[in-house]
């Protein structure tokens, strides 16, 4: 049969040029010339631009090979798909946290236990491997956990309950290997979290109140056990003690290793898209984004500084105070607004002018390695100590960076840390960032380079006259990317959801970081996923409830889990990787995107809603912009 003649590949192209990608690959089974028109790398382009709604001027991935694959990745590796739902926990689950290897996790809970979980089961299905409550210790419940750097120790952070109605928190140390109890720490406020500094080493926090709303936050090196045959050793050194104002603390630890600063995983191209979110901005003014909010509730107890320099000071053991449950406010704020009761707001201004100046004249100069990134020493592998802190109000709106230096990796030494000289009381941060707003979750990239910050930002130009009231929170949540080796936060930030909660009722929502992804909880039931270099959110995950935490397996950011109010932790994987696993292991793998495109209409065909007009599924959502 005589078809006639063929339509011109140009032709062909400008009609592929207004299809969408699904009736594209359609096309492109129709015959061998369609089918490689339908491969063009223009083409996808185009496509690519156009699906995502990126901006032109951003360039293509480093380390994409095609516009094609590279559309690919964006729609088939993404974990989207709810492959499992792990319903062992009886409240809610504030904290996921993987190991290094990535063949386990843990999950910390309202239900006062910490789980662990297997990843490498012959199915392909998450079971439970061990559980250990924490009442017997006196927890309130456990909060967060981290393996150290070789996986055979687990830090587990929570709420200590003492007998005189006020709260702190404490640290426990667990065994891998057999699961046993190795030591317990102090951890005050218990939002300092805590965090492991190498494979034996951990960093805990205490605060003294020196003032109605002066403070000194103290940082403590604690070794995870203590070996019987070193019972004189010291096991708790003091590694930094730093001065608060205006009701300020430091909170939430956590250590970066700079050692592959020099060889990232995703160099960002942040000058090309800041350009382009300039074009766009001047194009478009109407940005209505959803966003979402984050909390801490957490509060502590007093305690005389002599009485915790004396427990520190031998080295060992030291008791443990009292502690109450926390209510939902701001940790050490309790201390504060009963002092407000009792002295005027004279009275606590001249305090804060006399604590600055006490500041700068007893406080130990800056690291000047650290404030000229510029200079690095030769061959050095610099370790930074991260932390939330403030200098205006008790939110924490600032990012405070430490040098820890090579002699303080170890309890070695004088218990007390670095002799000081009368006039070098207090350590000075070596860095500040500002980021002028309710800092409310970080989180670290896998190669320590950059530093991810959730916060929501207050009104351009206000003024904080009194320190117990912060300026009014936006419901939009920023995500800020502060690089690392040049410490100055890049004006980059990702958007996706809402919060709804005020400023003394803000809790900590858990990110993650993968080499290629970025994850959220959210207030508003979701968790969200952005690509990191194209700054877009291309996931929305489904829960009933609250979701504190989301954490990416190291081993393979196409597994995902995330942990919710709802009392469950969901496990997440990509339409590629529940293709394969569905398949025969004699099947090929699909060589396009057709396979995905059918497998996520079919899968979640239940749950579709419609954005922008068209119809997507709930489990992945249509791209949006970064703004």
């Amino acid at each position: 049969m005589d078809w006639g003649p063929f339509l011109p590949d140009s032709l062909l192209l400008e009609i592929f040029l207004h299809l969408p990608h699904d009736a594209v690959l359609r096309a492109g089974l129709t015959c061998k010339q369609w089918q490689a028109v339908s491969k063009d790398e223009f083409l996808w382009r185009e496509l690519f631009y156009r699906y995502y709604r990126i901006p032109r001027s951003v360039p293509r991935h480093p380390s994409a090979v095609s516009w094609c694959r590279e559309f690919k990745r964006l729609y088939d590796c993404i974990p989207c798909v709810e492959v499992q739902t792990l319903r062992e926990h009886s409240d809610q689950v504030l904290h996921l946290a993987f190991s290094h290897r990535g063949h386990r996790f843990s999950s910390c809970s309202k239900d006062c236990t910490v789980k662990l979980w297997d990843t490498e089961r012959e199915d392909g299905n998450i079971s439970l491997v061990h559980s250990s409550s924490m009442r017997q210790f006196n927890w309130g419940y456990t909060q967060f956990s981290q393996f150290n750097p070789d996986d055979t120790l687990l830090l587990v952070s929570g709420v200590y309950l003492g007998p005189h109605h006020s709260s702190s928190g404490e640290i426990a140390v667990i065994s891998l290997e057999n699961y046993t109890l190795l030591s317990r720490v102090r951890n005050k406020p218990y939002d300092v979290f805590g965090c492991w500094l190498n494979e034996t080493h951990l960093i805990s926090g205490n605060l003294h109140w020196i003032g109605n709303m002066t403070s000194c936050s103290v940082l403590w090196l604690n070794k995870a056990f203590q070996d019987i045959e070193s019972e004189n050793v010291n096991v708790v050194k003091r590694l930094f003690k730093i001065q608060n104002i205006n009701a300020s603390t430091i909170r939430t630890v956590m250590v970066a290793h700079c050692r592959r600063h020099d060889n990232p995983d995703l160099l960002l191209d942040y000058e090309a898209q800041s350009q382009a979110r300039r074009q766009k901005a001047e194009q478009d003014n109407q940005h209505h984004p959803l966003l979402f909010d984050l909390e801490t509730p957490d509060s502590e107890d007093e305690e005389e500084v002599e009485n915790e320099d004396e427990c520190r000071k031998d080295g060992r053991s030291h008791s443990f105070s009292s502690a109450r449950i926390p209510q939902l406010t701001i940790s050490g704020l309790d201390h504060v607004i009963h002092s407000r009761k009792h002295v005027g707001a004279r009275e606590l201004q001249i305090e804060t002018q006399v604590a600055q100046m006490m500041g700068r004249a007893y406080t130990k100069a800056p690291d000047s390695s650290l404030i000229d990134p510029s200079e690095p020493r030769e061959g050095e592998d610099k370790t930074y100590l991260l932390f939330t802190t403030g200098s205006l109000t008790y939110s924490p709106h600032q990012i405070g960076i430490k040098l820890i230096k090579p002699d303080q990796m170890t309890t070695s030494g004088p218990v007390l840390g670095e002799e000081r000289s009368s006039e070098e009381f207090f350590d000075s941060l070596d860095h500040v960032i500002d980021i002028h707003g309710h800092i409310i979750g970080m989180g670290l990239s896998p190669d320590h380079r950059y530093l991810y910050v959730n916060s929501r930002a207050w009104p351009k130009g206000c003024v904080i006259s009194d320190p117990m009231s912060p300026p009014p929170i936006a419901e939009e949540i920023d995500m800020h990317v502060i690089d690392l080796k040049s410490l100055r936060e890049e004006r980059r930030s990702l958007r996706a959801h809402r919060a709804f909660t005020p400023n003394d009722e803000c809790f900590f929502i858990f990110l993650d970081v993968s080499r290629d992804f970025v994850a959220s909880g959210a207030e508003d039931k979701h968790g969200y996923i952005w690509d990191r270099h194209y700054n877009i959110c291309l996931a929305r995950l489904a829960h009933d409830d609250v979701v504190n935490s989301v954490a990416f397996s190291p081993a393979d950011q196409e597994l995902l889990l995330s942990a919710s109010d709802d009392s469950t932790i969901k496990v997440w994987r990509s339409p590629r990787m529940v293709r394969l696993a569905q398949a025969s292991p004699r099947q090929l793998r699909p060589c396009s995107l057709l396979p995905s495109w059918l497998l996520r209409h079919k899968n979640n065909s239940t749950f579709a809603s419609s954005v922008n007009g068209k119809t997507v599924s709930e489990g992945w959502k249509k791209p949006s912009d970064g703004k």
